[in-house]
């Protein structure tokens, strides 16, 4: 008796100990959320300047909200690994000597991301997490601004990047059905260069800090 005993105890304890779920390796969660991007965008380093740029001149990119959707692997009751998929747009203007100036338009991102996330409590209870992987900004159809076609600029290019993300949110049941509500915040660290040419001929090539805090919020599904 004592034998059978001490196994159904010692099961007992674990399961009372936060975290110590059942198994639910293999499960997938497929999200829908609305996001916040809002990048940085200043300069970092001027590596070309052959028209001159004033002293104190900066730049920021303006903020974005679109609709994005996440699909995550468990590979274990608390390790999975997540990716995103969305595009997001943005311009670059101006700052300080050249504020207001317009010098990027129209700059669309693919920010494909990776991240293994870790998550606390237990499986189908409220569950906060945090990860961090590698990332891979795409940049697409950009153009000069307009003050830079005003300056002679007949082309802009942003090279693709690679980057880092941390990650931090929850996931919280709204039903026994597999629905939740989920909350998540990355931060990205890029470093881009951006150039601009005038028929052919690089003019201005600058790196700079992206960064952008990009946050959301939204349903999410178990399979």
């Amino acid at each position: 008796m004592k034998t059978k005993i001490i196994p159904l105890a010692a099961m007992a304890v674990a399961l009372a100990i936060p975290g110590q779920a059942m198994a639910q390796a293999g499960e997938v969660h497929f999200k829908v959320l609305g996001t916040l991007v809002a990048p940085d965008g200043k300069i970092k380093d001027v590596k070309l300047d052959l028209i001159g740029l004033p002293a104190g001149t900066q730049t920021k990119a303006n903020d974005n909200f679109v609709p994005t959707v996440a699909i995550e692997y468990f590979f274990a009751d608390s390790v999975s690994v997540e990716t995103i998929a969305g595009v997001t747009q943005h311009d670059v203007d101006g700052r300080g000597a050249l504020a207001g100036a317009g010098l990027v338009s129209n700059a669309k991102i693919v920010p494909a991301t990776v991240t293994l996330k870790y998550h606390f409590g237990k499986a189908g209870g409220i569950r906060p997490y945090i990860g961090a992987g590698p990332s891979y900004f795409i940049f697409i159809d950009e153009k000069p601004g307009a003050t830079a076609r005003a300056l002679g600029a007949t082309s802009q290019k942003i090279n693709d990047t690679v980057g880092a993300a941390l990650q931090a949110g929850v996931d919280i049941p709204v039903n026994d059905k597999g629905m939740f509500v989920s909350v998540d915040a990355k931060r990205y660290f890029m470093r881009p260069l951006a150039s601009w040419r005038a028929n052919g001929v690089e003019v201005l090539r600058t790196r700079h800090q992206l960064d952008p805090w990009v946050v959301s919020a939204g349903i999410g599904f178990r399979f």
